[in-house]
């Protein structure tokens, strides 16, 4: 193998894993809005709330904090913006209504009930799909780019070869990955 050829295939892996750890990172993001039996800042953090008239994140407007393993205290930086929260809160999906002592916003997490648990849980499901369908159109968009350098005379039928197995080892290894942030979050879910 060349250096060019070894250049080609180690851009086009390191193209491949950016693209694929981007998917990772917005399930992540994702699921970490998705209401467990705990408390989490992440629950509400890009919350968005109309702030003079623009949609501002909460966690941009207030310090939250987890008091109890069950609340959420919201405290935010301009005593105004409370009203806004609230209505941000009650107007989400969340179905959390918050607490308000004019200073402070308390948000108390109820317990999840069991159907509530299997709806997350099968949302979580569809959404680690989601990533893995990602993951494998990352893996397909490379492939064919390498065979394209391969058409090209670019890569020689080896080369081509060794880039493919080494695309599906980087493959496996993110898809490995996602499954493992899956089992977390369904655990979190199911715990009682």
């Amino acid at each position: 193998m060349k250096f060019k050829e070894v250049h080609l295939i180690k851009e086009s892996l390191i193209d491949a894993e950016k693209r694929m750890r981007s998917a990772m990172q917005s399930l992540e993001e994702d699921l970490a809005g998705v209401r467990t039996g705990r408390a989490s800042p992440a629950l509400v953090e890009k919350l968005p709330v109309n702030y003079y008239d623009a949609n501002v994140p909460l966690i941009q407007l207030a310090t939250i904090s987890v008091p109890e393993p069950r609340m959420l205290l919201i405290r935010p930086f301009d005593l105004n913006s409370i009203k806004d929260i609230e209505r941000a809160i009650q107007e989400s999906e969340l179905g959390l209504n918050p607490l308000s002592d004019g200073k402070v916003i308390r948000l108390n997490l109820p317990p999840l009930n069991e159907e509530r648990r299997h709806e997350l849980t099968r949302y979580v499901h569809s959404r680690l799909e989601d990533t893995r369908v990602a993951v494998r159109n990352v893996r397909r968009d490379i492939i064919k780019e390498l065979r394209e350098y391969e058409e090209a005379k670019l890569l020689s039928k080896d080369d081509l070869v060794v880039g493919e197995e080494e695309m599906q080892k980087l493959t496996d290894r993110i898809i490995e990955e996602v499954d493992e942030v899956g089992e977390k979050k369904v655990k979190e879910i199911m715990e009682i």
